[in-house]
């Protein structure tokens, strides 16, 4: 299956992120030779880079060590396909512009029916593939719309989550749901159960990790991962652990609300 990665940090972070080593933790990179994609969140925008390659064997992905990107809220996603054919319209995350934010989604599992379900019909929001998880995100995306087109502003952190909540919910009883998605202010989350190295399907479909360096420019690496920043709060999650340190399994159908670096909300 495919695995995922995300940060939320208080202040920017340098995320040198290796997508091979962070696909072979979830059983060697050829099952995740699908395609790799990964978001930065960057001064109200989103930076999108995505590659149909194997991860291992992508250009891109020396690109993205090379440049020392960095952000407060990143999403990373290494795709091995089970709905929709090897195309860069199938590769996660996916983005959308609503309310004058980007909204970027990426998804672990498989949502059997979903494009026939009255529950997850679409709105103004169309896939421009043909996966199950970008149908669910236009569905998401429908479902916020009215709360982002108020003229009340921008809708708050209750709203909002109330709606992912429902959405989440939703899409476990279709079958494997471990949801990250971002909107620009908030990191939603959702882990449900995943395909695991022993041919079962079962929580925890996410881990997390809480760090806090107090120190000037404290380097932690590990599992392919290193984050390097300021005095920082910085929260991680991922399908598998990603470093020796102790990572929570999140319990299954957990939904967390994230915020520089740390849980606000949880549902």
């Amino acid at each position: 299956m495919c695995e995922l990665f995300a940060l939320s940090s208080r202040l920017p972070a340098t995320v040198s992120l290796s997508l091979k080593t962070l696909a072979e933790h979830g059983g060697g990179s050829a099952p995740h030779a699908d395609g790799w994609g990964i978001a930065y969140y960057r001064e109200d925008d989103a930076r999108l880079i995505k590659d149909t390659s194997a991860a291992h064997d992508s250009d891109w992905v020396r690109f993205v060590q090379s440049r020392g990107l960095s952000s407060t809220t990143i999403i990373a996603h290494i795709r091995k396909a089970t709905r929709g054919g090897v195309r860069l319209q199938n590769t996660h995350p996916f983005a959308r512009e609503l309310g004058g934010q980007m909204h970027v989604l990426a998804h672990n599992g498989t949502l059997e029916g979903v494009h026939d379900h009255p529950d997850f019909a679409l709105g103004h929001f169309r896939p421009i593939g043909d996966t199950d998880s970008e149908h669910a995100f236009c569905n998401l995306l429908a479902r916020m719309e009215s709360l982002w087109l108020s003229d009340d502003g921008a809708p708050s952190l209750d709203q909002r989550l109330a709606v992912f909540t429902v959405f989440a919910e939703q899409a476990r009883n279709l079958g494997s749901a471990n949801f990250l998605y971002a909107d620009g202010d908030y990191l939603f989350v959702q882990a449900n159960h995943r395909y695991h190295e022993d041919g079962t399907t079962r929580p925890p479909g996410l881990y997390i990790l809480n760090r806090r360096c107090s120190t000037i420019q404290q380097t932690v690496v590990g599992g392919g991962v290193s984050v390097t920043s300021d005095i920082q709060a910085v929260t991680l999650l991922a399908s598998v652990p990603l470093t020796d340190e102790e990572w929570q399994p999140l319990p299954e159908n957990t939904i967390l609300a994230v915020s520089q670096g740390e849980v606000v909300a949880r549902a």
